[in-house]
């Protein structure tokens, strides 16, 4: 590794923080340094890498303040105390307490889950097993998963019965579409924003017979 004046690495330092957040070619820039002396000094100082951009963005280990979960973001470069992506699903994953969705995970990452998920498939430390028509993702540890498992059955079994108000939101909308699956309710926007789960629906619906109603009459 060539040889680099002290003053210059403490005035990139000082510079790298401030900008919090930067890329390969600014170190080589400030540093006037080789590549192979740049990864080094990245090495060195520990720097977090971004578990997006392909990898492109990096900061300072004092720079990021990460939150609850270990995750920490600057103008759409996104990092984590666990390291890569997979590390972290994995983490966040086993520390959930009744597994996630994907549609959770990308939140929770800030990525859509489509482009990534399909990847950790088969990845030690999680499983996937589908729930109620939704892939979810719990540990792969037995003791874990039974109690995520167990969690997410009685958070299901415990979800409250509609309101009147909502119940007559899904009687409205049992009438106008003939034949319409809970599932398909869920999506409408009426009901979307009424927060109504499709479990709810569907429990509403067989409790009070309700999948044979009858067409409008027009």
């Amino acid at each position: 590794m060539q040889r680099i004046d002290p003053s210059a690495v403490r005035s990139t330092r000082s510079s790298l923080k401030k900008k919090k957040v930067f890329d390969f070619p600014m170190l080589l820039f400030l540093l006037n340094c080789s590549v192979r002396t740049g990864r080094s000094m990245l090495q060195k100082w520990r720097a977090h890498t971004s578990y997006n951009k392909n990898g492109q963005y990096y900061a300072l280990p004092d720079v990021p303040r990460f939150d609850e979960n270990g995750l920490w973001w600057h103008k759409g470069a996104y990092f984590s105390k666990y390291g890569t992506l997979k590390n972290t699903v994995v983490h966040l994953v086993g520390a959930s307490s009744a597994g996630l969705s994907g549609e959770q995970i990308g939140e929770l990452v800030g990525l859509d889950p489509r482009s990534f998920l399909h990847h950790f498939r088969d990845t030690p430390g999680m499983q996937r097993r589908k729930h109620q028509g939704v892939y979810v993702y719990f540990s792969d540890g037995v003791a874990r998963f039974e109690e995520q498992l167990r969690a997410r059955l009685e958070a299901i079994a415990s979800d409250a019965d509609l309101s009147d108000a909502d119940a007559v939101v899904i009687l409205v909308v049992l009438i106008k579409h003939y034949g319409i699956e809970p599932e398909s309710i869920a999506l409408l926007p009426e009901v979307k924003a009424k927060g109504i789960s499709a479990a709810a629906i569907q429990r509403f619906v067989e409790r009070h017979d309700l999948k044979k109603t009858p067409r409008l009459k027009r």
